[in-house]
């Protein structure tokens, strides 16, 4: 294997490895603030698309991060970026949040349930039966069916409740139709990331806590990946895994020299 060139960009998802259940992990601050000093570019990336850039940005800045609103790229944007190369000015039906709908209609889309030409689901904070039933009547009478991404439970205070991947399975067994997953595993969002902080694949790298979402799609896109061990996949559980990320550290605390 050739060796791998100085990174020189960073991609880091959020959840599990700057912050864990709303707190930040210990040396988070230190890494992001050595990332600005030291003038990388960068970006956090999160499969939610509850929120805005500028909604997570006030809310990590109140646990002590101050992560700029351009730095952040969510599953929203993703999904706008994508729908913005396939069918720009179009039309959607979302069930979804402000993070999603903001997204939508800054490139132009119309939100409406009158024949449009997607069904976009997203994450909300209370799925509606008949909101997702409307969903399920236009996708099957043909509107294309994009979801934000796979996640299939979340966390609450109360336990896991259902997410995107769960009620997108749901709206499948219902219509027989599958949905184009634009987040993370997919790749995509790994490119369209890399053309935000115009970066290259062979000098980026890709931080995360989930061998079967950050990792594989890292992996995919051709960057360097570095798993922390601070949130969802625990060290035994690795080599359970056909691929293997190229470093492991025990949090983004390891990386703050390597910048």
């Amino acid at each position: 294997m050739s060796e791998r060139k100085p990174i020189e960009c960073w991609l880091s998802d959020m959840d599990g490895v700057l912050v864990h259940e709303g707190v930040p992990v210990p040396g988070a601050k230190e890494f992001i603030d050595r990332l600005k000093e030291t003038g990388r570019r960068f970006l956090v990336l999160t499969n939610n698309s509850i929120y805005t850039p500028r909604d997570l940005h006030v809310r990590l800045r109140n646990t002590g991060l101050d992560i700029p609103e351009q730095s952040i790229y969510t599953s929203a944007l993703a999904t706008a970026d994508f729908l913005n190369t396939q069918r720009p000015g179009g039309s959607a039906y979302v069930i979804g949040e402000a993070g999603l709908t903001t997204a939508l209609h800054e490139i132009g889309y119309v939100l409406t349930d009158i024949n449009p030409d997607y069904v976009i689901l997203g994450e909300t904070r209370s799925y509606s039966l008949g909101a997702i039933t409307r969903a399920i009547r236009l996708v099957d009478a043909g509107a294309r069916f994009i979801a934000t991404n796979p996640d299939a439970t979340g966390p609450s205070p109360e336990g896991i409740q259902p997410a995107c991947g769960a009620v997108a399975a749901l709206i499948t067994k219902a219509t027989g139709v599958e949905p184009y997953f634009v987040g993370k595993p997919n790749p995509l969002m790994m490119r369209s990331a890399l053309n935000k902080v115009q970066g290259h694949s062979e000098s980026t790298a890709m931080i995360g806590d989930r061998m079967d979402t950050d990792i594989v799609s890292g992996m995919e896109a051709g960057l360097e990946t570095i798993l922390v061990l601070t949130g969802i996949t625990s060290k035994e559980q690795i080599d359970r895994f056909p691929f293997q990320p190229n470093r492991v550290v025990n949090s983004v605390a390891d990386l703050v020299d390597v910048v």
